[in-house]
């Protein structure tokens, strides 16, 4: 699963390293080194422009850095208190199950992290480990989004909100937990946010044990178990005498 994740990066920079536009204005969060479900979270989406009569160019489409909810909201919600509990989509399913068939097919997005966290399952407290690039490049995790819309309040400015999809662990990953967040390696980013593109299947397994071996996992504090502690530290190595990886 991925239930909290870093990141830390400024949108410039995000908009450099997926080739996008930034386009979060004054909605960007700051670093957030805890990132937990429902607060606002960095995308990069590739869509077909529209003109000034809401048309889309079907000729072009441009790559965007932009700001989601995390938590997905399916626009037939009758209230946003629903995506607390849509923070991830099994991979698996994600093309057939009806809160998510329609956005893995029509919107799609990569989550752009620092690293995430995982939670050791048969310690005694849990024990918090970090997975990461070693080069501290963003890890491409992919996404979905929806966009809603208050019944209530058709004037009310819409919620995109968005989910981790989360797949079989791979390789000492696994010792972990069973599960992880659908990391796309760099050659599979345009694929995944072509708007054109209606079926992802082949993209919707597990990451390559090369892909896998290339990360970093290590023990972390346990401060990063409240979302109220939010600090560079809690990336930070700590002793563990039973740490699967070198940090």
């Amino acid at each position: 699963m991925c239930g909290r994740y870093a990141s830390s990066k400024a949108p410039s920079e995000l908009a450099a390293e997926f080739d996008a536009r930034d386009e979060t204005g004054s909605l960007a969060p700051e670093p957030d080194y805890n990132v937990a479900p429902t607060k606002p979270v960095f995308s990069i989406v590739q869509r077909h422009p529209r003109d000034a009569e809401g048309s889309p160019d079907p000729d072009r489409s441009e790559r965007t850095v932009r700001v989601m909810r995390w938590g997905l909201v399916p626009k037939w919600a009758k209230d946003p208190s629903v995506g607390s509990r849509m923070i991830n989509a099994r991979s698996e399913t994600v093309a057939t199950k009806p809160a998510f068939r329609g956005a893995v097919r029509y919107y799609r997005c990569l989550l752009p992290a620092d690293g995430w966290y995982e939670w050791k399952r048969d310690s005694s407290p849990k024990q918090p480990y970090y997975v990461t690039n070693p080069d501290d490049s963003s890890l491409g995790m992919a996404g979905i989004w929806a966009t809603w819309r208050d019944p209530a309040d058709p004037e009310a400015e819409p919620l995109v909100s968005c989910a981790v999809l989360t797949t079989e662990a791979v390789g000492g990953l696994a010792e972990v937990h069973e599960r992880m967040p659908l990391v796309l390696p760099s050659r599979d980013w345009a694929e995944w946010l072509d708007p054109d593109n209606q079926d992802v299947t082949d993209l919707l397994v597990p990451p390559s044990a090369e892909l896998v071996d290339h990360l970093r996992m290590r023990p972390v504090s346990r401060a990063v178990n409240s979302v109220a502690n939010n600090s560079p530290g809690l990336t930070e190595p700590v002793p563990e005498k039973d740490a699967l990886f070198g940090s």
